[in-house]
């Protein structure tokens, strides 16, 4: 009787497929990934980055004993401050961006117009290199700097006079940031391992608020949004830090295999729900790696090598810049491509929209209705509006030779078919469809002297393989059962036979080996495991 055919084919795949060894890709990788890099090279070593507060967000550099300014739309540079003596080592926008503090290794802090990069003030008190200078966040007058004397001194800008000097740290003050809550509180760290927590109102110059041991020499430190923790980077940790809980730590990441050089902190999600879904900790360091921390889950969730080592990290308030600084001088800037919806959110949450009385016109195109003529003759490019219901075309199968040729239930030719074909995959599939039909022995034994030797070198070649040993051994003891006459009769198969034989010998010695191995070495854990 003549077999019906199948009425719905599905291709015959190897199911004994080993796991892919990079995980699924996550939204918030492909969200880090979405960042389209660019090189802005012929600089020297970038040891500061620091973004605008206000749109569009420029961003400046500090390079050798020059600062530039950026824009963070074209990556260009706009702007160039070479007003300086020595390296400039740190640079800090006022929370108006109409002004920006610049110091240099001279022990000089000056501060500029960004408009007419004329010098407004200089900050003449360190007798040895500032290593950081920093604009509070809620304060225009005011300043914040620290250098290798071991001092951190507050200024008042417009008086270009010292208010006062905090002389607690006992080795070169490398970092600092002012609290985003609360403009009289401040945080430095130092070489001397130590992070220290500064009140201006304390009129005692030596006794700071907090004091935190991060245990090797401090490089960065940042307020998290909320003011109530901090980060810190050095060695080849970042760790965060609880200020209401008395200066307890939460947690320390160690994933960076050297130095940590630069830390900040950027917005990813909207403005709602936790701060731990919104903001993400990044890290730079020696090793060339660019890292991003979910202070919420207390883990890394996105990875990038660069081929230099990294000094500076910036990251824009608008969520669309990322700006790395090298020690070789090349900058890598990266954009993203922000959603109608979050400029529309940016806008709205600048400030009020009283004046926006009339709707601002559109540039989309308008809907086409049913009751329009055009709307019938709409082509193939057109897009499905959201109420229309698609009719999707289900996709052909494309099969395989040797998929046709067992939906014809062709079998003796189909195992012939993969077993010229190099894929050893789709053989052990075939053999298997083979088994659930009931017809691989048949197949077997149909088979000419030149194909069964096809089959006994496929045997030879991969019957010792561990995931498709559990076949092919019993099906290399069935073939030599039911062709032993031919295999007699032919020196070309006895010849495959013998290396089949010296293979599964050479295994089997293996195998007795890793036994004599294991047998060793399970009192010693037994021992290992008391102790």
């Amino acid at each position: 009787m003549e077999e019906s055919k199948v009425s719905k084919s599905f291709p015959v795949k190897p199911n004994l497929k080993t796991k892919p060894r990079t995980p699924k890709q996550t939204s918030e990788s492909k969200y880090w990934s979405s960042f389209k890099t660019q090189q802005i090279p012929k600089l020297l070593s970038v040891p500061s980055i620091t973004f605008s507060p206000t749109p569009p967000h420029s961003f400046a550099a500090a390079n050798s004993t020059s600062l530039s300014i950026f824009s963070s739309q074209t990556l260009t540079q706009t702007a160039n401050f070479s007003s300086f003596h020595d390296v400039v080592s740190s640079a800090s926008f006022r929370n108006d961006a109409y002004l920006i503090a610049a110091s240099d290794l001279s022990g000089l802090v000056q501060v500029f117009d960004v408009q007419t990069r004329i010098c407004l003030r200089r900050l003449r008190s360190h007798n040895r290199p500032v290593r950081f200078v920093h604009y509070p966040h809620h304060d225009k007058l005011h300043l914040v700097s620290g250098g290798d004397d071991a001092l951190v001194k507050y200024w008042d800008v417009a008086e270009e006079t010292m208010i006062h000097q905090f002389y607690g740290h006992k080795d070169y003050v490398r970092c600092g940031d002012s609290s985003p809550v609360n403009s009289d509180t401040f945080v430095t760290g130092s070489y001397d391992h130590l992070v220290k927590l500064w009140d201006v109102r304390v009129k005692d110059s030596s006794k700071s608020a907090m004091d935190f041991n991060h245990g090797s020499p401090v490089e960065d430190v940042v307020f998290l949004p909320s003011g109530g923790m901090i980060a810190t980077a050095g060695g080849n940790s970042v760790k965060l830090w609880d200020l209401i809980g008395g200066g307890k730590l939460l947690y320390s990441m160690e994933s960076h295999n050297k130095t940590v050089t630069s830390i900040c902190v950027g917005r990813i999600g909207k403005d709602s729900g936790d701060e731990s879904d919104q903001y993400r900790i990044m890290s730079v360091g020696l090793d060339g790696y660019f890292k991003v921390f979910d202070y919420g889950s207390m883990k890394v969730t996105y990875s990038m090598r660069f081929p230099a080592p990294l000094m500076s990290v910036g990251y824009s308030p608008d969520c669309s810049t990322r700006v790395i600084g090298t020690s070789n001088g090349i900058i890598y800037a990266a954009k993203r491509k922000i959603n109608k919806s979050e400029i529309a959110e940016s806008e709205g949450s600048e400030g009020s929209a009283f004046w926006r009385i009339m709707p601002v016109e559109s540039n989309e195109k308008k809907v086409l209705k049913s009751n329009y003529y055009r709307y019938f003759q709409r082509g193939q490019g057109e897009k499905p509006s959201e109420g229309d219901y698609l009719v999707m075309k289900p996709k052909k199968v494309k099969l395989t030779t040797h998929d046709k040729l067992l939906n014809k239930f062709r079998h003796g030719e189909a195992l012939v078919c993969v077993l010229e074909g190099k894929n050893p995959g789709y053989v052990v599939a075939v053999m298997e469809e083979l088994v659930s039909r009931k017809k691989l022995l048949r197949c077997v034994s149909d088979l000419d002297l030149e194909k069964l030797e096809l089959l006994l070198a496929f045997l030879h070649k991969y019957c010792t393989v561990p995931k498709y040993s559990s076949l092919l051994m019993g099906l290399a003891n069935k073939v030599v059962e039911m062709r032993a006459d031919d295999i007699r009769a032919s020196e070309v198969l006895k010849k495959h036979i013998r290396n089949l034989k010296s293979t599964v010998e050479a295994e089997i010695r293996i195998q007795q080996s890793l036994q004599e191995i294991q047998g060793i070495i399970s009192p010693l854990l037994r021992i290992a495991g008391r102790r």
